[in-house]
């Protein structure tokens, strides 16, 4: 199968004819190819925004809102499609992708597409001056949008929805590891009536594709979400062209467990955080920290359910994890497993291959807990992005505040506590840009999303989603 780009609502081959191999994570074959596009294509794409944007930022939000909530509707009408193609391009097991990513791509576009009809603007009466200011908020023009592998069409459209919604066209990349979906979206889009050249697609590699986006000079805006290393090469090739930038990067988050939690809520809430989508999700909770008095029984509660749960065909209905989405990603993963080892930590269960029985090639590992000594080991200190956790424990509250932000990261905590004192203490303190009490991944799309330090610049979501992508300007008039 050959994926196209898609480039004033039609889908067209790369100029240049350059292919990538597409592969399937759960048998490690060759399923398709997609294009690796050119400066070519990325310049192709940006007339077809550009003369899109004249009008697109001229339609009524109530237009704009119809055509957004089409697409929400036809991606739920056609779920089983779209959580197959996502579980064949990503590894994850389909009832994931059915219950989780395609519905929240649907409910991305539903929700910017009513949250643009109630994004207001503000205005200051100067009293005594006998002046008003108000302030516009309008469309920056064509935008970048470049997405990670690990949510394929989740994130996707998590970027792609506030732009659109607030009348701007998209130049958008998808990962080149996961673009199936990304393609399908193409088509929905086009059939739910959205104008010719308000989205285009161009597949292909970081460092030809994405990078013919971020230095593209009339691009004026990227949204980015993958790696800290890449998030940091964009914020150095975009500020001397002054784009504006969110980026969502890495994370290496805590969940700090206190012995007086609900402890059964908190241990299967814990199995999910820890291997959720095989671990690949920026807001895992991958470094566990329990308190030293129930610190024994969580461990031999925690690794009896770990060794319970089932890696297997992505297809089957009773498979808690799937393939990871490349065989490079499986062996970086296996190597930080070997790392733990010579750092002296203790595999208390996984950390070996798993072969499927009629998908030998596949990308299997099983879940993996490590008992470490020291909160500085490179495993518990580097972003690991897999089936992987670590657990430690503790004495003190001083004692694991330290160690919960002693990491380059901030994106994510988890806190389980009865204790209201204590977490209105902790949830000030932590360096994170979420704070999860008691529970984990609990999303109101209306909150702001994104982290701190190395994870990232700016925040997702909600009306701040909709504040990036504009320009304000401020009117004065004095009467």
């Amino acid at each position: 199968m050959k994926i196209q780009n898609l480039i004033n609502g039609k889908f067209v081959n790369p100029i240049s004819n350059d292919w990538i191999d597409n592969y399937c994570p759960a048998n490690g074959e060759v399923y398709g190819h997609i294009p690796n596009s050119s400066k070519e294509d990325v310049e192709t794409a940006y007339k077809s925004a550009q003369k899109a944007f004249k009008h697109w930022s001229q339609t009524t939000f109530e237009e704009r809102s119809r055509i957004l909530i089409k697409i929400s509707e036809l991606l739920e009408a056609n779920l089983d499609q779209f959580a197959e193609a996502e579980s064949k391009d990503n590894g994850k097991p389909i009832s994931l992708a059915k219950s989780i990513d395609i519905p929240r791509a649907a409910s991305n576009f539903r929700f910017f597409g009513n949250a643009i009809t109630q994004f207001a603007s503000e205005s200051h009466e100067s009293v005594g001056q006998d002046a008003i200011n108000y302030t516009l908020r309008q469309p920056i023009g064509v935008v970048g949008c470049i997405s990670p592998w690990n949510l394929p069409l989740y994130l996707f459209t998590w970027k792609i929805a506030p732009a659109i919604a607030a009348g701007n066209c998209v130049v958008a990349k998808p990962s080149e590891v996961t673009p199936m979906t990304a393609y399908l979206l193409g088509q929905i889009c086009t059939e739910a009536g959205l104008p010719h050249g308000v989205l285009n697609i161009v597949h292909g590699l970081g460092s030809t594709t994405g990078q013919a986006i971020i230095e593209h000079p009339e691009i004026k805006a990227i949204s980015f979400t993958g790696g800290t290393e890449t998030g940091a090469h964009i914020a150095k090739m975009a500020a001397p062209l002054f784009k504006k930038l969110s980026l969502e990067l890495g994370g290496k988050n805590p969940n700090i467990i206190f012995s007086d939690c609900d402890y059964d809520d908190m241990l299967e809430t814990t199995v999910r955080s820890s291997f959720a989508n095989q671990g690949q999700i920026c807001l895992c909770g991958s470094r566990i920290f329990v308190e030293a008095s129930i610190y024994k029984k969580f461990k031999t509660d925690f690794v009896s359910r770990v060794k319970q749960l089932k890696v297997g065909n992505p297809a089957m209905a009773i498979t808690d994890l799937g393939a990871l989405v490349s065989k490079q990603h499986l062996e970086k993963v296996l190597r930080y497993i070997d790392l733990a080892k010579t750092e002296k930590g203790k595999i208390l269960c996984g950390g070996q291959k798993v072969l499927v029985k009629g998908l030998k090639n596949g990308y299997y590992l099983e879940p993996t807990v490590i008992e470490v000594a020291t909160d500085e080991c490179r495993v518990n200190q580097e972003e690991i992005f897999g089936p992987v956790v670590t657990i430690m424990p503790f004495n003190t509250e001083n004692e694991v505040l330290e160690m919960a932000n002693k990491v380059k990261y901030g994106l994510s905590a988890t806190l389980w506590t009865n204790n209201l004192k204590r977490t209105m203490h902790l949830s000030n303190r932590l360096e994170a840009g979420i704070v999860w009490v008691n529970t984990w991944m609990l999303r109101d799309l209306r909150t702001p999303f994104g982290g701190t330090k190395a994870s990232g610049v700016g925040r997702e979501g909600g009306f701040e989603a909709l504040r990036f992508f504009t320009e304000a300007k401020n009117v004065c008039i004095k009467y």
